[in-house]
């Protein structure tokens, strides 16, 4: 059995370093799998026995679990390393975290059949199917998409509007429309092979369908829920979204991250066509490699600032206000915008070299244009935000 494997089911939650100090020391073998990745549209054995190994799928995860509980900054960190080693893999990891927020709204003995396998991992994707309320639970039908990370899922979950024996919607006390996710074995769905896309080529982001498929109720959640929260801990007073635009976040400050260290370390020996001296003497490069390096450090401390603030308001009131939630949003939108400003200057500095396909700047540049058009990297966000610092008030689906 491999190191990695031992530790697996081996070394509790209290006795593993830090996430990040686990994520960098498994970076290079991402790196080195990450043209396979791309290639066969999945995690490699290695990468996923590594990811297992260090624990990196249980850090949203309950304690009770074997899960961590880390601070929301610690994620975002932590996924900025694995991006940089590869953009589909982070994205993998972040969308596999995110879902494990569910556990904090099942019943243990349900969170512990789905979590229970230490190389569990629950994906799901985007979209709303049916659940008709039967005795014991719910027949469920639908079509998502974008599912990520699904060839290596052990279960995949659906979300769904209620539909009542008498045919009627089910309704928040708001009159909004409730939703609740409805988890399944991944043997038990219907995948459809659609994802041809530009960038995140490897996180396998497909299309799946449940027909007519039985959902036991303690299978079936409803998150970021005040009333159903069953872990009373600071991290699960953060909401899904919240989460989740942190992780990408970080996804794309790390592919940033990887193009210009691999920039840098090109304009150090470079001479470019035509050009008589090497790269790093230019007045040009020098300038935009610094403009860079503060673009990427000032909105990743700024973020890691924002989600550090509403962890202690979360910690001190037991809730994170609106405020808190803007904030997260702005800092997470920005750092995304960021971090493709980056990876574009680099790119285009990079000249010829940057377009060959193996070299450390072509498939960065997709991904993070990948990255980018994802729902955390919309533009609109900033307008939600500022009608909140205006006292207005922003509808809440996006914080």
């Amino acid at each position: 059995m491999s190191a990695a494997l031992e530790m697996d089911g081996v070394t509790p939650m209290r006795a593993r370093p830090d996430p990040v100090a686990r994520a960098r020391s498994i970076a290079a073998l991402i790196e080195q799998d990450s043209a396979r990745i791309e290639a066969d549209k999945a995690l490699t054995p290695a990468v996923l026995d590594a990811l297992h190994g260090h624990a990196l799928f249980r850090t949203l995860l309950p304690r009770a679990y074997n899960g961590e509980e880390v601070k929301p900054s610690a994620f975002f960190r932590m996924q900025e390393v694995i991006a940089a080693a590869d953009g589909s893999t982070g994205w993998c990891l972040c969308q596999a975290s995110g879902c494990s927020f569910a556990a904090a709204y099942m019943a243990p003995e349900a969170a512990r059949e789905v979590w229970g396998d230490p190389r569990a991992v629950l994906a799901w994707g985007f979209g709303t199917g049916t659940a008709k309320v039967v005795p014991g639970g719910y027949r469920v039908s639908g079509t998502w998409g974008f599912a990520s990370g699904n060839r290596h899922a052990t279960w995949i979950g659906g979300h769904c509007k209620i539909v009542e024996p008498d045919g009627s919607v089910r309704k928040n006390p708001d009159g909004t429309q409730h939703e609740r996710s409805m988890l399944v074995r991944r043997e038990k769905v219907r995948f459809h092979d659609v994802w041809n896309v530009v960038g995140l080529r490897g996180t396998n982001s497909d299309t799946y369908t449940f027909d007519d498929l039985f959902v036991p109720e303690e299978h079936a959640v409803c998150r970021d829920s005040d009333e159903e929260r069953r872990v009373d801990s600071p991290l699960y007073k953060f909401t899904t979204t919240n989460l989740y635009a942190a992780g990408f976040a970080g996804v794309s400050m790390g592919i940033a991250r990887g193009m210009l260290d691999a920039f840098v370390e090109m304009a150090r020996t470079k001479t470019a066509a035509a050009m008589t001296r090497p790269m790093r003497e230019s007045e040009v490069i020098q300038n935009g490699i610094a403009q860079c390096e503060a673009k990427l450090r000032s909105a990743g401390a700024w973020l890691v600032e924002v989600l550090d603030e509403a962890w202690e308001v979360s910690r001190a009131t037991g809730h994170i206000t609106m405020h808190e939630r803007a904030l997260v949003r702005l800092a997470t939108t920005s750092a995304i915008h960021r971090a493709k400003e980056v990876a574009e200057w680099a790119y285009h500095e990079a000249g010829a070299s940057a377009i060959m396909t193996g070299g450390p700047f072509e498939r960065r540049m997709r991904d993070i244009h990948a990255s980018a058009q994802q729902v955390q990297g919309r533009t609109a966000h900033l307008e939600m935000c500022g009608q909140h610092f205006l006292g207005m008030n922003p509808s809440g689906r996006f914080f």
